[in-house]
C-alpha cells in the first residue's frame, strides 16, 4: 500500500464507522460504497496501534473495514478481563484459534519475557499475519503453530472463510467433506503436543465449533496439569457437554458472558 493509501486507510479506520449507517440509503448508499471501494480497497491492510485497554500500544495490521474493534481495543472485553485477572508473569499460555493474534499478543504482554505463548492458527494466510504481528511487537516468546487442534493427531479438512464475508478469515473451521474453499492441514491433540512442549497454565479456546473434539484430546492434560480454561462455546450442545466434562474433571465453571465459559481447577 502506498503512503497516501495507508494514510487514507487509517483515516477510514478511525472515522469511517459513523458513515456505515448511510450505506443502505438510496442514492447516497451506492455512492458511498463506490467511493470507499476506490479510496480504500476491500483487501487493504494497514499498520496501526491499539488505542485503548490492556492491549493499548500493540501493533496490528488491520483491514480498515473490519478492524475497528481491534483498533479501539474493544475485542471481547470479557475475554480481556479474564486474561488480566488470571495471567501472571512466567505462565505458559496456549491460544487455540488465535486468528491474527489480538489475544495472543495481549497474553504475551501479561506473562512477560519469562512466560511463553503458543498460538495455534490453522489458516496459512492468517498465520503469516500473526507472525508479522509477533515480529513487529518484538514478542519473541510467542510461537505460532500452523495447525488445527483436534481429538487426535491427524490430517483434517479446513474450510477457509470467504474474504468477502470475513477479511480476517475468522470463521474458518474443520469440516468432514471437501469443498471449494477447503484445504488439508495437520492437526494435533493437546495431550500429544504437551508431551513434547511445556504444558499450559492457561488455555484459551475459540475453535468455531470443534471445542468438544479439542477437549476429548486433552484428558491427560486436564488431569495432570489442570490448566485454567477459557472456552468459547459455539452451540448449546457443546456448552452442555463441556460443562459436564469440566465439572467431572474437578473444575468449577462460571460464565464470562453468553458464549464464554471459564473453568477453574478446584
Amino acid at each position: 500500500m502506498t503512503s497516501l493509501g495507508g494514510h487514507l486507510a487509517r483515516l477510514f479506520l478511525r472515522h469511517g464507522f459513523p458513515l456505515t449507517g448511510l450505506r443502505h440509503l438510496p442514492i447516497v448508499g451506492p455512492c458511498l460504497r463506490w467511493a470507499s471501494a476506490k479510496i480504500v480497497p476491500r483487501q487493504s491492510l494497514v499498520w496501526v496501534q491499539v488505542q485503548h485497554g490492556p492491549a493499548a500500544g500493540l501493533w496490528l495490521r488491520l483491514n480498515p473495514r473490519t478492524g475497528r474493534n481491534a483498533f479501539l481495543g474493544a475485542c471481547e472485553p470479557e475475554v480481556q478481563r479474564a486474561l488480566q485477572k488470571h495471567l501472571r508473569p512466567g505462565m505458559t499460555v496456549y491460544d487455540l484459534g488465535a486468528n491474527i493474534g489480538f489475544f495472543s499478543l495481549l497474553a504475551a504482554r501479561l506473562v512477560g519475557h519469562g512466560g511463553h505463548v503458543t498460538a495455534f492458527e490453522a489458516d496459512p494466510e492468517i498465520s503469516a499475519r500473526l507472525r508479522g504481528h509477533i515480529t513487529r511487537n518484538r514478542l519473541s516468546w510467542v510461537a505460532v503453530e500452523e495447525k488445527a487442534v483436534w481429538s487426535e493427531p491427524c490430517t483434517v479438512l479446513f474450510a477457509r472463510t470467504d474474504t468477502a464475508i470475513s477479511p480476517d478469515r475468522g470463521l474458518g473451521h474443520i469440516v468432514s467433506t471437501a469443498g471449494a474453499n477447503t484445504i488439508s492441514i495437520d492437526a494435533v491433540s493437546l495431550d500429544n503436543y504437551s508431551r513434547t512442549y511445556p504444558p499450559p497454565d492457561f488455555l484459551k479456546c475459540d475453535v468455531e465449533g470443534a471445542e468438544v473434539e479439542v477437549f476429548r484430546g486433552a484428558q491427560r492434560l486436564l488431569a495432570k496439569k489442570r490448566p485454567i480454561i477459557l472456552c468459547e462455546m459455539h452451540c448449546r450442545e457443546n456448552h452442555r457437554i463441556l460443562i459436564e466434562e469440566f465439572s467431572g474433571s474437578g473444575y468449577v465453571c462460571e460464565l464470562c458472558d453468553e458464549h464464554h465459559v471459564l473453568a477453574l481447577p478446584k
